[in-house]
Order: C-alpha cells, then structure tokens, then sequence
C-alpha cells in the first residue's frame, strides 16, 4: 500500500512552473541566433533567381546579336546584289526591244540578269520575262523575290 501511495504521490508530483518571460527570452534568443542564417539563406536565393535572369538575358541578347548580324549581311548581300546592276547597263537594256534583251540575258549569269531586270521599269521587265526560257524567268523572278524579302536568311543563296 505504501508503494502505490508512493506511485500516486508522484503522479501528482506538481510539475516544474515555466515562467512566461524566461520562455519569451528563449524565442527571442532562438530568433536572433537563426537571423543572420536565414538573411543569408534569403540573399543567396535571390542571388540564384538573378544570375538565372541574367543568363535569361545574356541568351536572348545572343539571339538578337545573332539576328541582327544575319540581317547586316543579308542587307550587304542585297545592296552587293543591286550595285551588280550598273546604271549604264541598265540604261543599254532600257532602250532595247524585249525579245532582244531577253535573249541577250538569256546568255548572262542569273544573278546578273536579275539585278537588271530588277531595275528597269515593271512593264519593261515583264515584256522581256515574256520573251525569256520559262525555267531561266521562273529563276531570275525567285531570286528577285529573295532579294525583296527581308526574311532571307544568309543561308540560302539568291541564285
């Protein structure tokens, strides 16, 4: 019997008070222990997040340099292109009856008989179309075509 008295009276033990203040001291203690950690934690999320943006921008800036350098030689290639065509050779295809310049462009490199033709009036052009080989004026008008489209790309060659 003295034994279970004993069992019960340590069950009923009281049990050790907390006292409110010294539990608010021990947060505040735990929160500023971990502060420094967790701003360092924060800082160096954010440094991830902005090296990510930064290699975001640096591709897409890539992409642009890219674009940009592909449309300089395109515009080269088409300026090149055009300057082929020389005002005084325009002028001698000018005055010259279609069926005759046709058949002279007939003999010239492609490249060449498009920077003419390009040149002269739409109605003159098409007059000496019309009296070309149809396989050398479906050519000369696709690169004619190319040479108008700015979305040529630097690989495919106007002739």
């Amino acid at each position: 019997m003295l034994l279970s008295l004993g069992v019960a009276a340590a069950q009923q033990a009281p049990k050790p008070v907390v006292d409110p203040a010294s539990s608010q001291d021990e947060i505040r203690q735990f929160c500023t222990n971990i502060a420094d950690p967790a701003r360092d934690q924060r800082y160096l999320l954010q440094k991830q997040e902005l090296e990510k943006l930064q290699a975001d921008v640096d591709q897409r800036i890539a992409t642009m340099d890219k674009r940009k350098a592909e449309y300089e030689d395109w515009l080269k290639r088409r300026d090149d292109f055009l300057k082929t065509a020389d005002l005084g050779l325009v002028d001698i295809y000018k005055n010259m009856k279609p069926d005759a310049a046709a058949a002279s462009l007939n003999d010239v490199r492609i490249t060449v008989a498009a920077a003419i033709i390009m040149k002269l009036s739409a109605r003159q052009s098409s007059l000496i179309l019309a009296e070309m080989d149809a396989k050398k004026a479906a050519a000369i008008t696709n690169i004619m075509a190319s040479a108008s489209d700015p979305n040529t790309s630097k690989s495919k060659d106007p002739s």
